[in-house]
């Protein structure tokens, strides 16, 4: 179904209703009306007392008690809210996109002062491009041609939090939360997207999960196929070779099962065998229109054996795609990818699809800028992760409705105090593989 018929204002109430379904009372129903509406109007500072203020200007204080409770303390689940926006949300991108042809993988960061906000550390924070004090969250999206949608988000404990239990006594930290790497939180997202039958797509991620072999070995015995960055010094050989086959047994002891390498036949690391390709290996691609002009820059891909501690391996990897960027005129290449993605692909089909990735840039974009992600001023561990579903069951409804909203706005809500409703952008579906839409929420609207 991919639409519910009449104006937006109407789809509103029927996707609350929906989404009351599954947070456990009835009475909590206008909470989450409320914060959502308030998550969507134009307001500056998106934390509890503002959108109390712009929800119900004419009973600020009792609306500010009834939105902190329910953010900060209502025993509700994040994921049955969240897997409740997914089954709204993607029969209607399908419906206007096309199939899901990516899950996108990664993480945010939150600069935050002090040290008391749940899982704040010194550590790398995308937003500021260095390490500083912040909270960080891994998140999984799925996008096709015309939307993207996270559909899972928990936050990143570094393990010098999880062991200092005042401090997870004092956050409310759940006693079942055990320290994970970023991937590992990542396959568990993936997992029980599977396990929701969410619609499948090329797994992409960045290199601080496609380097971890690990997580490249999960993904593809869970049957997915990935795209994903690795760093330049991951081992590899060159096309064609492969390791050393065991040696020949003796007559003594057990036959020797191992895969070996020599002096003379050993692999090297993937920025030499960029560096060692062929001039006629490289092509300029152009995988999308930007902002202002077309996105390109220069490509190779050759069909190659990961060769990362594979003497431990009775038999050689397979064979996948080793992809490299090095852009015209600079002194080495820029970035490198693996990717299980067919053979038969051409170079402009993978950089097509390895570069989806960008999607989730613009989620964590609208998301932050547009409907205050990284607002939330409690400290604890529940109050964190409500936020941020409810800004994504906001993010749903706007990815949903993209092409039923007129550009002059609407009004969501008609309460008495009748408060303003930013307006959304008009998308067409696309049928250009290199072109994506934008999602644009106007943070000024009347």
């Amino acid at each position: 179904m991919a639409s519910t018929g009449g104006s937006a204002a109407e789809a509103f109430e029927v996707y609350v209703k929906t989404l009351t379904e599954v947070i456990g009372h009835a009475d909590r129903s206008e909470p989450l009306r409320d914060y959502c509406t308030g998550l969507m109007m134009p307001v500056a500072r998106k934390s509890v007392e503002p959108l109390a203020a712009v929800t119900a200007p004419a009973r600020v204080s009792a609306k500010h008690q009834s939105l902190l409770h329910f953010v900060g303390q209502a025993p509700w689940s994040d994921e049955a809210l969240m897997g409740q926006v997914r089954d709204w949300t993607l029969p209607r991108m399908i419906d206007r996109g096309g199939a899901i042809t990516a899950w996108i993988i990664d993480d945010t960061g939150f600069p935050k002062k002090g040290k008391h906000s749940v899982g704040v550390a010194r550590q790398y924070c995308g937003q500021l491009g260095k390490q500083d004090n912040c909270q960080v969250a891994v998140s999984l999206s799925v996008a096709n041609e015309g939307a993207s949608l996270p559909i899972a988000w928990r936050l990143y404990v570094p393990e010098t939090w999880l062991e200092d239990r005042e401090r997870r006594q004092k956050a409310k930290i759940p006693d079942e939360i055990v320290f994970q790497t970023k991937p590992q939180i990542a396959i568990d997202q993936v997992r029980a997207a599977l396990a929701a039958q969410t619609p499948t797509g090329v797994v992409l991620a960045d290199a601080g999960y496609g380097a971890d072999g690990e997580f490249r070995r999960e993904l593809s015995d869970l049957g997915l196929v990935y795209s994903v960055g690795v760093q330049p010094t991951v081992s590899v050989w060159r096309p064609g070779e492969g390791p050393l086959p065991p040696k020949a047994w003796t007559g003594k002891g057990r036959p020797p099962k191992l895969v070996q390498r020599s002096k003379d036949h050993k692999p090297l690391s993937a920025k030499a065998l960029a560096e060692s390709l062929p001039a006629k290996a490289w092509k300029t691609v152009t995988w999308r229109e930007g902002t202002n002009t077309e996105l390109a820059s220069r490509f190779a891909a050759v069909r190659l054996r990961v060769a990362s501690r594979d003497y431990n391996l009775p038999q050689p990897r397979a064979e996948e795609w080793f992809i490299v960027e090095w852009p015209e005129g600079d002194k080495e290449p820029l970035k490198y990818w693996l990717s299980t993605l067919p053979g038969t692909m051409t170079l402009s089909e993978l950089i097509t699809v390895t570069k989806m990735r960008w999607r989730i840039e613009r989620d964590y974009r609208e998301l932050k800028q547009e409907l205050g992600l990284g607002h939330y001023e409690g400290r604890g561990w529940r109050g964190f992760h409500h936020h941020a579903s409810l800004c994504i069951a906001a993010y749903g409804f706007l990815v949903s409705e993209r092409e039923t909203i007129p550009p002059s706005g609407f009004a969501i809500i008609e309460s008495r105090e009748k408060p303003p409703i930013p307006r959304g952008s008009r998308s067409g579906k696309s049928t250009d593989t290199t072109r994506a839409a934008h999602l644009e929420l106007d943070r000024h609207a009347a």
